[in-house]
């Protein structure tokens, strides 16, 4: 469990599953989800969720809800762990935007990535028109690497996404207040 100012994220598990469906049933949420299927599929989700403590102990992702007064309104997780690097993702509930969770929550992951896990460095990504996703990509430290052509499942087509970097030594180590600009 990490506590951020706001936030409590605790590793997800399958009890996670319902609402994360809830969650992923917004097409605007969806929208921004490379690989996640739109409309979401219950059983998918299921055994996502289902797998997740798994994944942690064998060292392969380590998946957060992001829980705000008990309620999961998130998840951010490290996953694509190989050679000493990961990739950071998350998406929030639409309610939740605006209001700097994702930046909390992220670093917070990040933080746990880089110390706890001993990774030396992440890469994430977003959709190009998700520029929200960018700000708090670029408020943690990550460099814009390159725009390319990916598949987007959700979207159902081929979609520009614009790829980022961090390298452990590049991430400062602060903590900042939130506002409006923070997605």
């Amino acid at each position: 469990m990490i506590a951020t100012a706001r936030l409590v994220l605790r590793p997800s598990s399958a009890a996670g599953a319902q609402r994360a469906f809830e969650i992923q049933s917004d097409w605007a949420v969806t929208r921004m989800l490379r690989m996640a299927s739109f409309p979401p599929d219950r059983t998918e989700t299921e055994a996502w969720f289902a797998d997740h403590p798994r994944q942690w102990r064998d060292g392969e992702a380590y998946r957060f809800a992001a829980t705000l007064d008990g309620r999961m309104i998130g998840l951010v997780d490290i996953d694509e762990i190989a050679h000493g690097e990961g990739e950071l993702g998350y998406w929030f509930e639409q309610a939740a935007w605006g209001q700097g969770f994702a930046s909390e929550a992220a670093r917070a992951v990040v933080r746990f990535a880089f110390a706890e896990r001993g990774l030396s460095a992440l890469r994430s990504g977003h959709a190009a028109d998700n520029a929200a996703s960018g700000r708090v990509l670029a408020g943690l430290g990550f460099r814009l690497l390159d725009e390319v052509e990916r598949p987007s499942r959700s979207r159902g087509e081929i979609g520009l996404q614009c790829r980022y970097r961090l390298m452990r030594d590049e991430f400062v180590e602060r903590d900042r207040p939130f506002d409006k600009t923070d997605a």
